[in-house]
C-alpha cells in the first residue's frame, strides 16, 4: 500500500512539475483565491435566496479548471520560447479577476472590504495586463489633422 502511494505522489508531482515548472507561489495564491471565490459565490446565492444550483457549480469549477489551463498553457508557452513571462502574467491576470470577484460576492453578501485591500486587487490586475482600452487611437492611427 504504501508503495503504491509513494509512487502515485510521484507521478502526481512529475505531471505537476511538468505542468506548471516550479511551483510559484503565485500559484499556490492564484488557487486559494479561486477557493475563496467559489465559497464566497455559494455563500452568496444562498443570502440572495437562489439556493444552490449543481449546473451553475459545475460550470464555476469548469471555469477555474480552464484558467488552470491557459496557465499550462502559458507556462509551455514560456518553455518553447525560453522565457520566463506568459505565466507569470496569466497567473496575475486570474489573481486580480479572481478578487474582483470575490469583492463582488462580498459586496452580495453585505460584508465590508477595506480598500488597501481594493487597490492591491487594481495593481494585480494592471500587472496582468488587463486594462480597458483608451479612448483614444495610437498616434500612428489618428487622422491627420
Amino acid at each position: 500500500m504504501n508503495a503504491n502511494l509513494g509512487a502515485g505522489s510521484i507521478i502526481i508531482g512529475a505531471i505537476l512539475v511538468f505542468s506548471f515548472g516550479i511551483w510559484p507561489e503565485s500559484l499556490t495564491f492564484l488557487l486559494v483565491v479561486m477557493g475563496v471565490d467559489y465559497i464566497s459565490g455559494v455563500a452568496a446565492s444562498l443570502r440572495e435566496g437562489k439556493g444552490l444550483s449543481s449546473t451553475a457549480g459545475f460550470w464555476g469549477l469548469g471555469k477555474k479548471g480552464l484558467m488552470l489551463l491557459v496557465v499550462l498553457v502559458a507556462h509551455r508557452v514560456d518553455v518553447l520560447l525560453h522565457v520566463d513571462m506568459a505565466m507569470g502574467a496569466a497567473i496575475y491576470f486570474y489573481i486580480g479577476n479572481e478578487l474582483l470577484s470575490v469583492i463582488e460576492n462580498y459586496g452580495r453578501l453585505g460584508l465590508p472590504l477595506p480598500d488597501k485591500l481594493r487597490n492591491a486587487v487594481k495593481l494585480l490586475r494592471d500587472r496582468g495586463g488587463d486594462r480597458p482600452p483608451d479612448d483614444d487611437p495610437p498616434s500612428g492611427d489618428r487622422p491627420p489633422s
